[in-house]
């Protein structure tokens, strides 16, 4: 699956000009759906890399995806990586209906991301709500990686995955030394006010390690009065592949991320 692209530089974010790979879907409508992507590497990538399945994969169901450089600037580290992906959502808010990107005025916005990219996607909802409220239309958390304790039951398949190591590794670089933990936008699964949030789309898969901090998010959610569509997906599709684990089953979630998104936009259009 892939998806046409180009390399731009976003002048004008807050934190500084960002580098961006832009995914047009094919069949853009003129007022196609806009998602800023946050790519995941369990917090220690750092790198612009150059092929985003996830993204592509938004793309491919008829979406303009903005995978932007995050991290490279902040070593992914808290609180100045959150700032990036805010400052990047504000950007595109306010520039939606001008930039080059097919979108529009009434475009809807969304922010997305997977693993450690999810859980900042979160936060970011998080933030957008306090600060620009009514600017994000929707959030798309795909196996986000929100506890830092890393105590869930599903959790106990991260070293058949080989991701226990690296998810240790990835939170201490995360939250570093500043009690991260304790502040919602760093860890929303302890956030104790979910209201108001934008709409959220929540997937993993049965053979995910990740699942039961997904799901328990996603109820947590829809407990605070959140619009949540969720769905858990069938063992067999590599799903750990998609945020850098591994599975003796050949990768086919692409189709699957493409087809929930989809349904997920109608949902907010509704």
């Amino acid at each position: 699956m892939s998806a046409p692209w180009k390399d731009v530089v976003l002048e004008n974010v807050p934190t500084g000009p960002v580098e961006a790979r832009i995914y047009n879907g094919e069949g853009l409508k003129k007022a196609a759906p806009l998602v800023l992507y946050l790519h995941g590497g369990a917090f220690l990538d750092t790198c612009h890399a150059t092929e985003r399945p996830v993204a592509a994969s938004l793309a491919e169901a008829g979406a303009i995806v903005v995978a932007a450089d995050y991290t490279s600037c902040n070593q992914n580290a808290f609180p100045k990586v959150l700032e990036c992906a805010y400052g990047l959502l504000a950007y595109l808010s306010n520039k939606r209906n001008m930039l080059a990107l097919g979108g529009a005025k009434k475009s809807l916005l969304f922010v997305a991301g997977e693993e450690s990219g999810g859980n900042v996607a979160a936060g970011v909802a998080l933030k957008a709500r306090d600060q620009i409220p009514g600017s994000l239309d929707g959030q798309v958390l795909i196996s986000p990686l929100l506890d830092p304790f890393m105590g869930s039951k599903s959790f106990l398949q991260a070293e058949e995955s080989g991701m226990r190591e690296r998810w240790t590794e990835g939170w201490n670089r995360y939250l570093g030394f500043l009690g991260g933990v304790c502040h919602p936008y760093a860890a929303p699964r302890y956030c104790s006010r979910l209201s108001g949030l934008a709409p959220a789309l929540v997937l993993t898969a049965e053979d995910d390690p990740l699942r039961d901090e997904s799901m328990e998010y996603g109820s947590r959610l829809k407990a605070a009065g959140v619009r949540v569509r969720q769905q858990v997906l069938p063992a067999g599709t590599g799903w750990p592949t998609l945020y850098g684990g591994q599975s003796k089953d050949r990768a086919s979630w692409q189709q699957d991320i493409c087809c929930c998104f989809k349904g997920f936009v109608e949902d907010v259009q509704a």
